[in-house]
Formats: C-alpha cells, sequence, structure tokens
C-alpha cells in the first residue's frame, strides 16, 4: 500500500492530515506536479484524471479523490471518528465537508489556478473569474466567522474531516491574499485550535 502525493498541494494535504488523526502511517511516493509528472503516460494509467493524490492498495486497485481516499481509512479505522458517529451525525459532517469543499477549499483553489503563473500555460486561465472567486472565498469566510459562533469546530462540538477541509482551504488561499481577518475572532480561534493539531504539520 502507499499513496501517491504532492506536498505541495491541498487536497494530498488534506489526506495526509486525515491519517496524522487516526495515527495511520502509510508510504508515500511524491509525484511532481510542477514537473507535469501527473500528466506523462505512466501516471495516467494509475489515475486517468491526472489528480492527486492517490492510494494505491496490496491489491493494486487505484482509489483517487481525496475523501473517497479518506472513506477508505474511516471504515478499516474507524476510531477516532472523523466521519461521523451515527446516521444523523454523519449526514451532518456529510453536509459540512461539502460546504466547506464548495464554498472555501474550491474558491480558494480556483483563485489560484485562473491567477497564478504556475498554472500559466499548463491549463486555460480566465483571470477574471479567479478574483471572483476570491471574492467569493473572503466572503464566505466571513460568512463562517459567524457560523462559529456557537460551535467549537465547523460541524459541531467534534473535530471532523469538515475541519481539514476547511483549514486546508483557509491556509491554500494564502497565495492568493485570502486570509482570516483580525476582526473575525470565532474563525481566528477556531483556525489557530486545528492548526495547532499535530496532524496540520502533515
Amino acid at each position: 500500500m502507499k499513496i501517491y502525493d504532492f506536498t505541495g498541494a491541498p487536497n494530498p494535504r488534506r489526506v495526509r492530515v486525515f491519517l496524522a488523526e487516526k495515527g495511520i502511517n502509510v508510504p508515500y511516493e511524491q509525484v511532481n506536479i510542477a514537473a507535469g509528472e501527473n500528466r506523462k503516460p505512466e501516471f495516467l494509467k494509475i489515475n486517468p484524471m491526472g489528480g492527486l493524490p492517490v492510494l494505491e492498495l496490496d491489491d493494486g486497485t487505484h482509489i483517487a479523490e481525496s475523501v473517497a481516499i479518506c472513506r477508505y481509512f474511516e471504515e478499516t479505522k474507524p476510531e477516532p471518528r472523523l466521519m461521523g458517529v451515527d446516521a444523523k451525525d454523519k449526514a451532518v459532517v456529510e453536509m459540512w465537508n461539502r460546504r466547506m469543499e464548495f464554498e472555501v477549499l474550491w474558491m480558494t483553489a480556483s483563485a489560484f489556478r485562473n491567477t497564478s503563473d504556475f498554472f500559466k500555460g499548463r491549463i486555460p486561465q480566465v483571470k477574471e473569474y479567479g478574483e471572483v472567486c476570491r471574492s467569493a472565498a473572503v466572503k464566505r469566510l466571513e460568512w463562517l466567522d459567524t457560523v462559529l459562533a456557537d460551535r467549537e469546530f465547523i460541524a459541531g462540538p467534534r473535530y471532523t474531516i469538515a475541519d481539514i477541509t476547511a483549514m486546508i482551504g483557509i491556509d491554500f488561499g494564502r497565495l492568493t491574499g485570502i486570509k482570516v481577518q483580525e476582526n473575525q475572532k470565532n474563525l481566528g480561534r477556531w483556525h489557530q485550535a486545528v492548526s495547532s493539531r499535530p496532524s496540520a504539520k502533515a
């Protein structure tokens, strides 16, 4: 078993943090996105979409998409539960994780993809769309600050994958000037707490 990884990208980090929270050690093999290794024929045989991370099981099965990989490990090593404890809680955690994906991580990543020189010539870029995404992400952080006024973590009283996704999205946003504002006390308190966990360094 191993995970194809790239330490500079947000979704691979999401899996590393998740596994660190569970105390799971899996060998990582780096695939250099900057050098285009993820677009070479040999890697496209592993993941035709060219994305990272990818989990390779001992039987040769390849599982791409970060949440799918997290789901595999949640099922094989349930504790600590990061994706919910019962039907209701699992649905609530899934709801908040999807919100963090679409409203925070997707927006910060899209701002970077469409405005950064890193992707120049690699993908079609629409700078105006990148700026729209950046503005949307800033607004979503304002909203998230209000959400956290009455709870310790994103999905409620416990740390979950929703917190991991939100932290990854916010941290990645710094590359395009998206960050927690000084007046966002609730968001700042939460971000400090999740960033102080040992897993955040994974």
